[in-house]
């Protein structure tokens, strides 16, 4: 278990986030997520499928804010996945000269697994602790990601 030492607990919050946004931690765990899914849905696709789940339909600027990546990166992993069956393209109904993405059932179903995934290995993390602590863990977690200090 890692120790933080005589750190404060803010120190070891932002240390702990530092290491949580870093880009090789993020694609081990979406290699983990997608694996076996198809060599369309991996690492680089898969924040466009789990942003589309998260969101709704998007514009593809409108996805590219949210999962922080380049429109035209968004563009070019939704072709990807349309090919796949995975997404489709369509007349935005809020103004005809939008395209919306959205999940097809197929994509929702390789979402679904992926979700699961995701659960179950931090499910076998957590199972490490005693009960309590899970709890709290997960309380205090939901609270900096709802209420904290960036969030809107």
């Amino acid at each position: 278990m890692y120790s933080a030492g005589m750190d404060t607990p803010s120190k070891q919050v932002a240390d702990a986030l530092g290491l949580l946004s870093q880009r090789s931690l993020r694609r081990r765990m979406y290699a983990y997520l997608t694996q076996g899914l198809g060599e369309e849905i991996n690492e680089s696709t898969y924040l466009v499928l789990s942003g589309l789940d998260r969101c709704g339909p998007s514009t593809p600027k409108e996805l590219a804010t949210v999962i922080g990546l380049d429109r035209s990166v968004v563009s070019r992993h939704a072709s990807v996945l349309e090919k796949a069956g995975l997404i489709t393209r369509a007349t935005d109904p809020r103004d005809a000269r939008w395209i919306q993405l959205s999940l097809t059932p197929l994509g929702q179903d390789n979402v679904a697994v992926m979700r699961s995934r995701l659960t179950q290995k931090l499910e076998e993390f957590l199972a490490r602790w005693p009960e309590p602590a899970q709890q709290q863990f997960a309380e205090m977690l939901t609270a900096l990601t709802h209420d904290g200090p960036f969030t809107p």
